[in-house]
């Protein structure tokens, strides 16, 4: 017979287990296989696969490449993260958006699809190879799903790449047609897509990406989120992301919101399978840097929006930014895990966001995990603008990235390079962060704002990785401002409808000698332990550039690593964290201890940077990771490149390589 100690013992591990055994099944990609875009539909990024380690990782090899030659016009950028079902990838390829099965082995083409769109494809605003695709089947009848530069969702058969007869007209809804419009043009050359849509279900979710929001006027197409029955294509229901008139969230717009566009989700996005929910992560609304025309908090923009997958019906939401005028919309896709905080278990929900905050909500009843407090900020001195007087900051966790600009951040290699940088902000205004942009030429003299983080983040549409086994998340964030200067297109114009800004082709933020003018890092890796909402560790994202390196004003001294200016690519396994430098990083691919943050080993990717998001897989034995990487400096059109351990039955000379497949 069991003594009370014992049996208490007994029952406190069973406690245990319950507790951390539901978040272990529902989350990180299972069975050797990556199904969805961020490994599941949760979006972790995580494989507990666990062949590559920490002890082999230095044997790696490219195992094979697919090369995207001829694949429509020369892309030499691809973020295409590829699915991989039962030895098949699938991916998207192309200025077309052309979609590609291919053997997970070899990378040998199975079959392709493109559309030929025409005008349509003519028009779009955002004519690439997108990010991927979206993978359905009901254990019989399996589906991919892709949107293509046109603004049409194609449902193909898996096995052939055949559109699906019975879905849509000849496998193909037009977007188009099922939007909720108000704009008074043609909705063509307005919005398109550029992230896979998302399967809930039998529901297809799919996420709209408009004309850039920085270069188009206060009028544009709204960024409604739609969902599709994945057998028919019938359209199941419509989310306003900005409402209409009657609509909850209405009175939030103070103008009205009838001519105001965007607001769509550019980004990927996730889903709570159990749960049934889906989670929005809202952009801004026109444009990026003004917002005269629609005074207010502007629901739903730059918001975190939890709807039923089936019926469209909103659960809960959270504005992140109110009246968002730094275009930090919020394209990293919601990161679901189940956390520890203080001894209770939390079904969580983290958002990343451009201004380098991480906020960390209940997902099932939107509740902030640690306090949200609204903090009073700088107000704008434009008479035409409107700005919010507060805006939600976290407690916890603290900023991954530096936030606003002192004098004390400009750079300080050495005493002259720290005065030209004082000198070159001579006439630019600079503040903490939510610092509103200002005129290019403002009756104070001054010629614009200094945001920071920039327009581009802190984090973006790259997101993060999460560990369901630690509660850790990871996050690579870019350090780089932008000079936020208004003008008006049109003197007899009242409103300032146009932004000139760094990213945009504006006047740019000075560099000093060529160098940035901030101090480093310039890109970094942050790990959080989310159970206690604490920064791990932090570290540079790679090591100096060499254009860093070899700047003469910096010659004869010890330069610390800096990293790269860009957002790191993240994949988390059992072992290790894998991390590409992204796309204007160096072509660097970098495995890290991801208790320490300590580097395990580092290779230079033959193509170039990588610049997808990385995944994995086991395919007959062997575990693949795979990304895609190309270079516009050395004219190198991208690739996806797979990497995997030799096998040790091979000939030393041909280890790890199988050949250029997939021409």
């Amino acid at each position: 017979m069991m003594r009370p100690l014992q049996l208490v013992t007994y029952g406190l591990l069973i406690a245990l287990l319950c507790w951390v055994l539901p978040g272990l099944a529902q989350f990180g990609a299972k069975n050797g296989q990556w199904r969805s875009y961020g490994g599941e539909e949760g979006s972790t990024r995580y494989s507990p696969l666990d062949q590559i380690n920490r002890d082999n990782v230095k044997d790696l090899k490219v195992a094979w490449t697919w090369k995207s030659d001829n694949f429509g016009r020369p892309e030499f950028r691809s973020e295409t993260t590829p699915l991989m079902v039962n030895g098949v990838l699938y991916f998207t390829a192309g200025d077309h958006r052309s979609v590609v099965a291919a053997d997970a082995g070899t990378g040998e083409t199975l079959w392709l699809w493109r559309m030929d769109e025409g005008e349509r494809y003519q028009q779009a605003p955002r004519r690439n190879s997108g990010r991927g695709v979206a993978y359905w089947t009901d254990g019989r009848d399996e589906r991919i799903f892709s949107v293509t530069p046109g603004f049409e969702l194609v449902s193909l058969n898996a096995k052939t790449g055949i559109p699906v007869q019975g879905f849509g007209q000849n496998g193909v809804v037009d977007l188009f047609k099922q939007l909720d419009l108000d704009f008074k043009g043609d909705p063509m050359g307005h919005i398109g897509n550029s992230s896979p849509p998302v399967i809930a279900g039998d529901v297809v979710i799919v996420g709209p990406a408009l004309r850039p929001g920085g270069r188009t006027d206060k009028e544009n197409v709204k960024g409604d989120v739609m969902a599709f029955d994945v057998r028919t294509g019938r359209k199941l229901w419509i989310f306003h992301t900005i409402p209409r008139k009657g609509e909850p969230g209405y009175e939030t717009w103070l103008g009205g919101a009838d001519i105001t566009g965007n607001a769509g989700v550019w980004g990927p996005f996730s889903v709570d399978t159990e749960l049934g929910y889906v989670y929005l992560n809202i952009e801004d609304a026109t444009n990026d840097a003004y917002g005269g025309s629609r005074p207010g908090n502007n629901l739903y923009s730059s918001s975190l929006v939890c709807l039923d997958a089936k019926t469209g019906k909103k659960i809960w939401h959270y504005q992140l930014v109110h009246h968002d005028i730094w275009d930090y919309d919020m394209p990293p896709h919601p990161i679901l895990l189940d956390l520890n905080v203080d001894g209770r278990r939390v079904k969580a929900v983290v958002q990343l966001t451009k201004q380098a905050f991480a906020y960390v909500f209940d997902r099932v009843t939107g509740q902030p995990v640690w306090p949200i407090v609204e903090r009073p900020v700088k107000q704008t001195d434009i008479p035409s603008e409107w700005t919010s007087p507060t805006q939600p900051f976290p407690t916890k966790p603290p900023a991954f990235d530096r936030q606003g600009v002192t004098p004390d951040d400009l750079i300080d290699f050495t005493p002259a390079l720290r005065q030209q940088a004082r000198q070159a902000i001579e006439g630019l205004r600079i503040g903490p962060i939510y610092t509103p942009p200002s005129l290019a030429n403002a009756p104070d003299g001054t010629k614009g704002t200094i945001a920071l983080p920039g327009f581009g983040g802190g984090a973006n549409w790259e997101s993060g990785a999460a560990d369901p086994e630690t509660g850790f998340v990871y996050v690579g964030s870019n350090t780089s401002p932008t000079l936020a200067a208004l003008s008006k297109p049109d003197p007899n114009q009242p409103n300032f409808v146009t932004s000139d800004f760094a990213m945009g082709g504006g006047p740019g933020i000075p560099r000093i000698q060529g160098l940035p003018l901030l101090k480093p890092p310039y890109g970094r890796i942050t790990a959080y332990d989310m159970n206690k909402g604490e920064i791990a560790w932090m570290i540079p994202n790679g090591d100096t550039p060499p254009a860093i390196k070899n700047n003469p004003a910096l010659q004869g001294l010890n330069i610390p690593k800096t990293g790269s200016g860009s957002q790191a690519v993240l994949l988390v396994t059992k072992t290790l964290l894998f991390a590409g430098e992204g796309a204007g990083g160096q072509p660097v691919f970098h495995a890290y201890d991801k208790k320490t943050g300590q580097t395990i080993w580092e290779t230079t990717v033959p193509v170039g940077p990588v610049q997808s998001l990385p995944m994995t897989y086991m395919h007959q034995g062997k575990q693949y990771i795979v990304f895609a990487s190309g270079n516009a400096a050395t004219q190198t059109p991208a690739q996806l490149v797979a990497y995997a351990l030799p096998d040790p039955a091979a000939p030393a000379g041909q280890r790890g390589q199988r050949g250029q497949r997939g021409q």
